[in-house]
């Protein structure tokens, strides 16, 4: 029998569920049947984005699980992110028509600017999804496109009624401030990197104070999806804490590692594509974490950034982007 989180977190037009399934890294071979396999579950929750590069199969599975009878599309709650490339007003409606064909939906439910970087358009005919170099180049090239701007192309989108809600991804509490100073409609969420080995508790108490909910991604700190040197066997679930706790309760690592995200007050995007871990996932609403647990998890800071701009466009792109520095 699927498991449905039936907790949710308000947003200016919506609810996001507390526990979503995260679509970064999923194979287009496979990515129809686990996001179908992941609605059936109970997961009502799908994050996915332009870059991801699966989005048709995301959406086909979504199709399937709606065609199946296993919910309504409103009970859904889909989430996808504008690209560094398509920035520029001009863009903005264009990439968001491009992603809603592709999942074959008529709106989304949230509408994130991926990442705080502005880049040289790429036309679709070229390249899609147009990744962070243009075709041919070995560089990064960017583009002087103001924030301003493209917030308020994104604005348009919520009164067009292609989106329910938009907000901001990767993120720092500088660039909130700036947005807060000229937006029109504020923004909903905040998506951000968050895990027991980066709390960014500073960040996650400013976007709480504004009214600004937070989804946190890569949020079991697994650095070795990265492949970054000094990360590759950094995992919250080996901490021996983290086990203790688990073992106390009856319940996985991963579940402990969750459950401190949701009672943190913001929703979590995991990813897996073993079934069980994908079931086990998406129930933490069944147990609680005491207030010595918590504070045995918020002990693991370390401050470790796996998706770091200013690490890896270096070295993939020899450019340099850092955006929290």
């Amino acid at each position: 029998m699927a498991v449905v989180s039936t907790s949710r977190l308000s947003l200016a037009r919506g609810s996001i569920p507390v526990v979503g399934y995260g679509c970064w890294k999923l194979e287009r071979s496979n990515a129809a049947d686990l996001v179908e396999k992941a609605i059936r579950m109970g997961y009502r929750h799908i994050d996915g984005a332009c870059d991801y590069g699966n989005e048709k199969e995301v959406g086909l599975g979504i199709r399937r699980a709606i065609e199946g009878g296993v919910c309504k599309r409103e009970e859904l709650f889909v989430t996808s992110k504008l690209w560094n490339t398509f920035h520029a007003p001009e863009h903005v409606e264009a990439a968001c028509r491009r992603s809603l064909d592709d999942l074959g939906l008529d709106y989304l439910d949230l509408y994130l600017i991926h990442f705080p970087i502005s880049l040289a358009f790429v036309p679709f005919s070229e390249r899609y999804p147009p990744e962070w170099v243009a075709p041919g180049a070995s560089r990064m090239k960017f583009a002087k496109v103001p924030v301003s701007s493209t917030w308020a192309a994104m604005e348009k989108l919520v009164e067009a009624g292609m989106v329910k809600d938009i907000g901001v991804s990767n993120w720092s509490s500088q660039g909130l401030r700036d947005l807060l100073s000229y937006c029109k409609i504020r923004p909903a969420m905040l998506q951000v990197e968050v895990h027991p080995f980066l709390q960014c508790r500073r960040l996650v108490d400013l976007a709480k104070a504004e009214g600004i909910q937070v989804t946190a991604f890569s949020p079991l700190g697994n650095g070795q999806s990265y492949h970054m040197v000094g990360y590759q066997d950094v995992s919250a679930l080996k901490e021996t804490v983290v086990a203790n706790i688990a073992s106390k309760l009856g319940v996985t690592p991963a579940q402990v590692v969750l459950r401190w995200g949701v009672q943190r007050g913001y929703s979590v995007i995991p990813k897996s594509e073993n079934l069980e871990r994908m079931a086990t996932n998406l129930a933490v609403e069944g147990f609680s974490l005491s207030e010595e647990d918590m504070a045995a998890v918020n002990s693991l800071e370390k401050g470790f950034r796996f998706n770091d701009p200013g690490h890896f466009c270096p070295l993939a792109f020899a450019t340099q982007c850092p955006i929290w520095d």
